[in-house]
């Protein structure tokens, strides 16, 4: 492998953070650039030595790294006085410097770098992403397979999101699970990052509308899932949730490898069977295995499922696997628990999760429901991601909040009304336009014993510690 000096733009999003790090190991040079530049990525990020520099600037020109990789937050856009966004990229593009995409750099380098090829096994859906492929790749580390993974989170068992891996004995190839996102590549290249992983092992987890930013409708996220059917070989494996007519849509549009349904519905190989904290894998009828774990959630049941499915093509026993799971500590920011105030059961806890569109909303609050039993949850969130904010998904949020006792939206950076949104909850609905007072909403509706769920896909304003701070006193009263 010849070394070479890359630059990244946008290095502290989760991907390009990831890709950094990967660079790093494999022994490049990297340099990068973000607007914001702050802790924890950018302690993490330095640790690993890491040049950052905050902003844009076109004088980073003379760094003269031989390539430019460019993250998607990077535009053509222009502020309101007409000069450039992002001046570098400008630069970049007058001066005619070499720059490419960080999915396009991650195939070329990592996973399919000349001589080197790993079997990639990619993990793409709309929910669960980043839990199945932490889980996949603990489940491949126990086995003894020295996976590289990268992953759009922290997972507890390893510590860290990304690392090249190794070539394990027995494996012709090294192995490589990342999370396949279907949001676009670049500004140069509107196709979805995961056409550029060339998996072997492909989990399409589930399928619904998101994105609504760059996606018209549905059909066309579905067309970018066929195009990651195509790059999968004939020897390969498509593990796909057969309860999802998305998916069978994309599958009807052609595929040329062996597919693996799972999930309940009755025509899938893959079956489980019993509760999501306690049960058995069936392939064909016939228990494989059982997972005992401390994870709730059918959805986490359901990750659980693909990844032994997946790991299972590449040799690992279903037993074997779910034993593994038993052991799988989670995600950060995956029903985390964030701290407790006071003590037994007149505690109130606090929890951070991730979930952010209506189906992850409502199938994170059925987990906790499941390990709670009747007590109260008290569900605060806020709408932020794009698609959110574009108020695509408004309509949806009453169902996805139907087991919260009580919901807490914030409401800054929306141009809909949430409090007309959630109107069909009545009384159970709370509004509030800025952070203090969405912590004063919670403190005084909470009890002893509450469950307090915090859901958003951003740092939500530091609620968590606010929160912890503001309901000191209500669990002893």
């Amino acid at each position: 492998m010849n070394a070479m000096h890359i630059h990244i733009l946008g290095v502290c999003g989760t991907f390009m953070g990831g890709l950094a790090a990967l660079a790093r190991e494999a022994g490049h040079r990297v340099t990068g650039c973000d607007s914001g530049v702050y802790p924890p990525m950018s302690d993490q990020l330095r640790a690993l030595g890491i040049e950052l520099i905050e902003g844009y600037s076109a004088d980073q020109l003379a760094l003269k790294p031989d390539m430019f990789v460019i993250g998607n937050v990077v535009s053509r856009a222009r502020l309101a006085d007409g000069t450039p966004r992002y001046p570098l990229m400008e630069a970049i593009l007058e001066a005619g410097l070499p720059y490419t995409s960080g999915p396009q750099w991650l195939s070329d380098h990592v996973l399919h770098a000349p001589g080197q090829s790993r079997h990639v096994l990619a993990i793409a859906g709309t929910h669960g992403k980043t839990t199945t492929t932490a889980m996949l790749s603990w489940v491949l580390e126990h086995a003894g397979l020295k996976p590289g993974f990268l992953i759009g989170g922290v997972p507890l068992n390893f510590g860290v999101s990304a690392r090249l891996g190794s070539l394990a004995p027995n494996q012709t190839r090294p192995l490589f699970v990342i999370e396949a996102d279907e949001y676009d590549t670049a500004f140069f290249d509107k196709r979805s990052k995961f056409v550029h992983y060339r998996p072997r092992t492909a989990v399409l987890n589930n399928l619904e509308f998101d994105h609504a930013d760059i996606f018209p409708d549905l059909a066309a996220i579905e067309r970018q899932f066929h195009h990651l059917v195509r790059t999968v070989p004939a020897s390969g494996r498509l593990v796909v949730n057969a309860e999802q007519d998305s998916l069978r849509r994309v599958l009807d549009l052609g595929h040329w490898s062996e597919v693996a349904g799972f999930g309940n519905a009755p025509h899938a190989a893959w079956q489980m069977r019993g509760e999501p904290s306690d049960f058995e894998v069936l392939h064909h009828g016939t228990v494989k295995g059982r997972v005992q774990w401390a994870l709730g959630g059918v959805h986490n049941q359901m990750n659980a499922l693909a990844a032994v499915i997946a790991a299972d093509h590449v040799g690992v026993a279903v037993s074997d696997a779910c034993q593994a799971l038993s052991s799988f500590e989670n995600v950060r920011r995956r029903m985390e628990v964030r701290g407790h105030v006071g003590t037994g059961a007149q505690a109130i806890t606090v929890y951070d999760d991730f979930a952010h569109h209506p189906t992850a909303i409502r199938t994170t609050v059925d987990g906790l429901r499941r390990q709670v039993g009747a007590a109260r949850i008290l569900a605060v969130f806020e709408p932020r991601s794009n698609t959110m904010k574009l108020g695509a998904m408004k309509s949806q949020l009453p169902w996805s909040l139907e087991q919260a006792d009580l919901a807490f939206c914030h409401t800054a950076g929306l141009d809909w009304d949430a409090a007309e949104a959630l109107s069909p909850m009545g009384e159970r609905a709370h509004t509030a336009g800025d952070i203090d007072s969405l912590v004063a909403q919670v403190k005084a509706a909470a009890r002893p014993g509450d469950h307090v769920l915090c859901m958003s896909n951003g740092g939500f304003g530091g609620v968590h510690s606010k929160l912890l701070q503001a309901l000191k006193g209500i669990a002893s009263a």
